[in-house]
């Protein structure tokens, strides 16, 4: 394709990561087109967007999966390049090739590379061709569950099946025992089909009480591969992300310096251009494992960008149009700490399940040291057709004790009411002796979190925050505390009984 600045960009995606290219756009002096659904009609990404082209339908399948009525928007809005973002069709690579078939540029690494590394068993192969450590495990898919007992059988339980496509922890399954795999691989191959529209897994062995970290890896089209440092990923519920922090506790420079050599040359090898991530599970004794390349902007890509000062989405821009990175790898630094909060409306008491209904409160904290990416306002319906992430908190510091400090404050200002939503559970990570420490591991939630912990003494403020919350909706509706929204699943006798517990 012939080069040609970018002045026109479709984002084809929603919330607050479409909010977030959209900033990105201004300051570049871009043009941003949005899209959208029957349900995002009036949504926040909608209103900021310079224009908007509507998709039709209420379904992911029917609007931002639906690669013709995408392109077709592209056509009819004279765009100049498509900007996937993160999730929907940002790491397939039939989607990119056809983007760039239509003639725009595509905002991410090239199709080959998305097939290459976005493809986990492929990215294993090749990283285990480059030298690169991996876990042991199936190099190709699975046949079937009668080569996973094999496999199983020959790395020791427990093992961990995972989809060959995609990420997020959907189709995965760890099986402890071989009585297990026949219900795990039947499960997590449907899961991985339905997500990914790929049924295929593969097998690797379980590594117990991993931390999982991440190399940020910024590549331009001159042959220009930089790493950007490491994050944080291990506090996790469901397999997916939850808190986040740059640059991890465990990490020192001649283990950076490894990892990052290590994502680097495996972006490499594989002809790798534009954003994207390397991660890595790192063992008790501090080894380090290759895991999956995500072929894409990370949700937690803030982190990395408060403690470098690189604005990875305007550097995505600029190299999609063909320019140079500027910076070399010696000048690349970490500077102070950074952590982000991901505020999802979801119920943490209650599994982590999906909260749905209208945001009838919705105050973003403010204040130094923060920033809030944000997709929703006041008054918006959250429902179940897409992700329920409605804001990332993220704060720095010249110390990882003043950034959890300002994560505190800027958590105890954010009031969220008409669904519930993981700010208690973010706020007990934060006040939690392990984390404190930064030992902690991918099992921390499962160890120690118990929604009866949403009541312990490091969550006074919010607690206290919603029960003036739920007496005031009280006193203007009727409706009894225990009934309000921002609270967890226990009733008011729940409430009463607990109130005191924690507020004395």
């Amino acid at each position: 394709m012939p080069h040609r600045p970018i002045k026109r960009i479709l984002i084809a995606n929603r919330g607050e990561i479409a909010v977030r290219i959209i900033r990105a756009c201004r300051e570049l002096g871009i043009t941003a087109v949005a899209v959208y659904s029957d349900v995002d009609r009036s949504a926040l990404h909608v209103r900021r967007a310079n224009q908007a082209v509507a998709l039709g339908g209420a379904t992911s399948g029917e609007s931002y999966l639906n690669k013709t009525k995408l392109l077709e928007a592209a056509r009819k809005a004279r765009v100049d390049a498509v900007h996937p973002g993160y999730g929907f069709l940002s790491e397939n690579a039939d989607f990119a090739e056809a983007v760039e078939h239509a003639g725009f540029k595509f905002i991410g690494p090239p199709p080959s590379a998305i097939r290459t590394l976005g493809d986990k068993t492929e990215a294993r192969k090749r990283a285990r061709e480059l030298g690169v450590p991996t876990v042991p495990g199936t190099v190709e898919p699975l046949v079937d569950a009668g080569q996973a007992f094999d496999v199983a059988g020959a790395v020791g339980y427990p093992v961990l099946l995972k989809a060959a496509a995609g990420g997020g922890g959907r189709g995965m399954r760890i099986v402890n025992s071989e009585d297990e795999m026949p219900s795990a691989f039947a499960t997590a191959h449907s899961e991985a089909l339905n997500a990914f529209g790929d049924g295929r897994l593969y097998l690797e062995k379980l590594i117990e009480n991993p931390r999982h970290v991440e190399v940020q890896v910024l590549a331009d089209s001159h042959g220009s591969v930089l790493h950007l440092g490491e994050r944080e990923c291990s506090v996790q519920r469901r397999h997916q992300k939850v808190v986040e922090e740059s640059p991890s506790p465990i990490i020192d420079e001649a283990m950076r310096a490894q990892m990052g050599d290590a994502a680097v040359t495996l972006a490499r090898s594989a002809g790798y251009v534009n954003a994207g991530t390397v991660e890595f599970i790192v063992d008790a004794k501090k080894n380090f494992y290759f895991l999956e390349v995500n072929t894409r902007l990370q949700v937690e890509h803030p982190v990395t960008e408060l403690v470098t000062g690189i604005d990875l989405v305007a550097e995505q821009i600029r190299i999609a149009g063909g320019g140079r990175l500027e910076q070399r790898q010696a000048e690349i630094r970490q500077r102070g700490h950074a952590i982000e909060c991901r505020v999802y409306a979801e119920d943490p008491a209650n599994r982590f399940l999906p909260s749905t209904g209208t945001l009838e409160r919705y105050v973003l904290p403010e204040g130094p040291r923060v920033r809030v990416d944000n997709g929703y306002r006041q008054g918006d319906m959250v429902n179940l057709y897409y992700d329920p992430l409605l804001a990332k908190v993220v704060t720095w510091g010249r110390t990882r004790k003043e950034s959890i400090a300002a994560m505190k404050r800027s958590l105890a200002e954010f009031h969220i009411g008409g669904v519930r939503s993981t700010i208690p559970f973010c706020q007990f990570v934060l006040s939690h002796g392990r984390f404190l420490k930064g030992d902690y591991d991918t099992g921390f939630v499962a160890m120690y979190f118990a929604p009866e912990a949403l009541y312990r003494e490091g969550n006074r403020a919010q607690v206290a925050a919603a029960i003036m919350a739920a007496r005031a909706k009280a006193r203007m509706t009727g409706v009894a505390p225990g009934d309000d929204a921002t609270f967890t699943t226990q009733r008011s006798r729940e409430w009463k009984k607990n109130r005191h517990a924690t507020l004395r």
